[in-house]
């Protein structure tokens, strides 16, 4: 039978850009953000501009980088264990879809004097809880970011780093997870136990990520079993 094993001198090249670019990008949004709610004179008040639309359009530049790390693991994944690679990129992808819609509309439309002059608007788009906006991006990054971190740590297993890059993703998953408690218990404090695996770990997983594929060796034939 024959074990189809391909992974591209492009699919490396493409893993090794993609993981130092979230890496960068998701060490810049850190922070940012931490500059952000260091500026705040209440933990209860949202985070303002300048930080918060650079905080927006960090987001919609990361995200995509996301998906093509993805897509890079799933290009590096054994045959016998894709499925769970396919699995953690589709969540993935509809993490970015959702993610990147949701900023992009709240950085462009939601400054409109048309859209600023009406009451519901907060309900709809904006980041105070509760708002539609808020809703979806918890959906995005505490739930589709978890099941994607998940499904692709089976993936990695063997030596060291490995090891550490399949640790560190349960581990961000996990509090991904955990964060959604803020919506059961209507404490968006408790958020923040999300924003620790996704801001915090995640660029460490990327950067890992892209050592691991700087050491693969690239094959383009299949091997017979």
């Amino acid at each position: 039978m024959a074990g189809a094993i391909y992974f591209s001198a492009d699919a490396r090249r493409l893993g090794m850009a993609s993981g130092v670019g979230v890496a960068l990008l998701g060490a810049t949004y850190g922070a940012t953000l931490a500059a952000g709610l260091w500026s705040l004179q209440s933990p209860e008040e949202p985070v303002g501009d300048p930080f918060f639309s650079a905080l927006e359009m960090l987001i919609i530049l990361l995200a995509p980088l996301m998906v093509v790390l993805m897509v890079a693991v799933h290009a590096w994944t054994s045959p016998q264990l894709k499925t769970y690679s396919l699995a953690a990129l589709v969540f993935m992808s509809l993490l970015a879809g959702i993610t990147c819609s949701v900023h992009f509309v709240i950085l462009t439309v939601s400054r409109h004097v048309e859209f600023a002059r009406l009451a519901w608007v907060p309900l709809l788009l904006s980041f105070k809880w509760p708002s539609v906006a808020y809703a979806l991006d918890i959906l995005a990054w505490d739930l589709f970011f978890a099941l994607s971190m998940l499904c692709a740590a089976p993936v990695f297993s063997g030596d060291r780093l490995r090891t550490w890059i399949r640790m560190l993703m349960i581990v961000s998953g996990a509090l991904a997870l955990a964060g959604m408690s803020g919506v059961a218990v209507g404490d968006m404090q408790l958020r923040m136990i999300g924003v620790v695996g996704y801001a915090c770990l995640f660029p460490i997983v990327a950067l890992l990520l892209a050592v691991l594929f700087r050491r693969t060796r690239v094959v383009t034939t299949s091997i017979d079993a």
